[in-house]
């Protein structure tokens, strides 16, 4: 059997009027879409004067507020059929208005002045019919009467205040939200006396010159993100209907790459919202935009737009011209495209990732840290065919002296986007290699010892070897430079996930220790899996290194290996585990003493 849905009409006014919308502010934006739909329809034949008055409850003086519109009005039966009709989205067609000419829905746009009015009063004539009076209530029913007759077409619309909301009807509160949200209408809106209205949106009002227009739009930028703006940009997508402008921030925005930025939003010239997000591609950080869209479709609480192909259409459109700012920018003046980089590098750097002009730029303009000091990317890559980088900032600070004595050049891919950038560097100069530094190819480099010096060094690398071996370690003599470095302690990824896999065995216990035992037995053992043990490097070139090699006290010599392995971990901070701790403890007092000794 077939039912009807019943619906609480009370339930849907509290749900629709006090949940979709974010503030009862958004009462006089509402008022102010419904009059300007009601003159645009009366436009239409060409004939209508057009503009909107808003009495608040001073000069009103009965505690209402009253707004006028020298619209089209509606007949009673447009009454019943747009002012208690919720959800009908073809309502207008069947008036035989097009949708896309108006800004939203008497209905539900008149819903939200339930945020602050227990009662809403519509006075509406249309043409030369008869004066009608709808009276809509928050528990969900209204009214419907003949009314005075009315000296021409219009809609006049009552609220009186509910308890403790009188102020949102106050002049300077309505004045207030009237112009934010109506100021570039293109009818005149008066409160009391008071216009509100400016005219023609900045980035359309007439100029004498170019410089002129530009100074304009650089004052109305600065009172937009309360800065002088690095630059202006010229926005048009007509298949949207928008236009407008992108100010440049001549500072790093906090938001950051990871976060959206938001922009200020005009539909048919009534502000949507002022923190709309998604209008731009996430890259365009390093702007704030003004538009006035006549195409894109807002959400239901006409605070943001509607994701569709349109917006996308839209957003790919906005960040090419953008893109194309940065191109002109980049031939025409590079002392200022070299300043816009300074505060925005990480806007162009995303950009880079998808676009190869702006990946050209990056590698042309942008200066990145490597082993040979701050230089950029085009220069580094024509020194050195093949460039290595470091995942982490950690690992540059380790290996960038070792890397340059090599002569590898090597990058500090520990930024934001730096080893992505680096990566697709092919994109410009195809015979380029890219790598990540691998310590281990980085100790292929090393100077082996000759036979005579490796001969005289057996005694000392059987030492090292056995003091070595229960920290999972093998020592390995070559020489390198710089020579003042003693020791280097180095892993490959094999080695890397050993020593993380036996520091987790040893702080677990119970159950979890079980499951990270390796399976294979011989996994465990140092001397069956040397190729996954990390390596610590002596370097023979360094004098202390070299007498140590040729020291005839086996204790002098287990202790100072203790004390160098104990040095390599900190120099590259690596953790410490406790029994690692408690050798370099036991090596630096058995130094002491040895040292202490003779005076005894």
């Amino acid at each position: 059997m077939r039912h009807a849905f019943h619906v609480d009409l009370r339930g849907i006014v509290d749900l629709l009027s006090r949940h979709l919308y974010s503030s009862p502010r958004v009462y006089v934006r509402e008022l102010l879409q419904n009059s300007v739909d009601a003159i645009t329809a009366r436009g239409i034949d060409g004939t209508a004067p057009a503009g909107i008055r808003i009495e608040p409850l001073e000069v009103t003086g009965d505690g209402s507020l009253r707004i006028h519109d020298t619209g089209i009005g509606l007949t009673e039966p447009q009454v019943h059929e747009l002012l208690a009709t919720i959800g009908n989205s073809a309502k207008r067609d069947a008036l035989g208005f097009a949708r896309h000419d108006f800004l939203g829905q008497f209905g539900i746009g008149l819903l939200s002045c339930f945020l602050v009015a227990d009662e809403i009063e519509v006075i509406t004539r249309h043409g030369d019919e008869e004066t009608v009076v709808w009276r809509g209530h928050a528990d969900g029913h209204y009214t419907v009467e003949r009314g005075p007759a009315r000296e021409s077409p219009g809609t006049t619309v009552v609220l009186r205040a509910r308890r403790d909301f009188e102020h949102w009807l106050g002049a300077s509160t309505v004045t207030e939200l009237a112009r934010h949200y109506g100021a570039l209408l293109p009818y005149e809106v008066r409160v009391g006396e008071e216009r509100i209205t400016e005219g023609d949106p900045p980035w359309r009002a007439r100029h004498p010159s170019p410089d002129t227009r530009r100074e304009a739009l650089l004052e109305y930028g600065e009172r937009l993100i309360g800065a002088t703006p690095f630059d202006v940009i010229d926005l048009e997508v007509p298949e949207a209907g928008l236009s407008g402008a992108a100010f440049v921030l001549p500072y790093a925005d906090r938001t950051g790459p990871g976060e959206r930025a938001s922009h200020r939003v005009y539909l048919k010239r009534m502000l949507l919202g002022d923190r709309v997000e998604k209008i731009l591609p996430d890259w365009a950080f390093f702007v704030r935009c003004v538009i006035d869209t006549d195409e894109l479709r807002p959400t239901a609480s006409r605070e943001h737009l509607y994701e569709d192909d349109l917006l996308d259409t839209t957003r790919e459109a906005l960040g090419a011209q953008l893109r194309a700012w940065l191109v002109r920018l980049a031939a025409t003046s590079p002392p200022r495209l070299a300043a816009f980089l300074r505060v925005h590098h990480l806007g162009v750097m995303a950009l880079a990732l998808h676009d190869v002009e702006m990946l050209r730029i990056v590698d042309e303009w942008i200066d990145v840290e490597t082993n040979e000091g701050r230089v950029a990317l085009g220069d580094l890559r024509r020194r050195h065919r093949i460039l290595h980088y470091t995942p982490t900032d950690e690992e540059f600070r380790r290996f960038a002296s070792i890397a340059a004595a090599q002569g590898i050049g090597l990058v500090n891919g520990g930024y934001t986007y730096h080893a992505e950038i680096l990566r697709r560097l092919h994109r410009l100069d195809p015979d380029l290699v890219v790598r990540r530094l691998d310590p281990d190819d980085l100790a292929t480099r090393f100077d082996v010892l000759d036979s005579a010096a490796e001969f005289a060094t057996r005694e000392f690398l059987g030492i090292a070897r056995a003091t070595l071996g229960p920290r999972g370690c093998a020592p390995v003599l070559r020489s390198f430079s710089p020579a003042s470095l003693p020791v280097l302690h180095l892993e490959g990824g094999d080695a890397r996930l050993a020593a993380d896999l036996r520091a987790a065995r040893e702080e677990a216990d119970g159950v979890w220790a079980e499951l990270l035992e390796p399976s294979d037995p011989e996994a465990s053992d140092p001397e069956a899996n040397e190729g996954a043990r990390p390596l610590l490097v002596f370097n023979h070139r360094n004098p202390l290194v070299a007498r140590l090699t040729s020291t005839v006290d086996a204790r002098v010599v287990e202790l100072s290996v203790e004390a160098l392995y104990g040095y390599a971990m900190l120099a590259g901070n690596r953790l410490l585990r406790p029994d690692d701790v408690a050798g370099v403890n036991r090596a630096f007092l058995g130094l002491v003493e040895h040292a202490v000794h003779p005076l005894r």
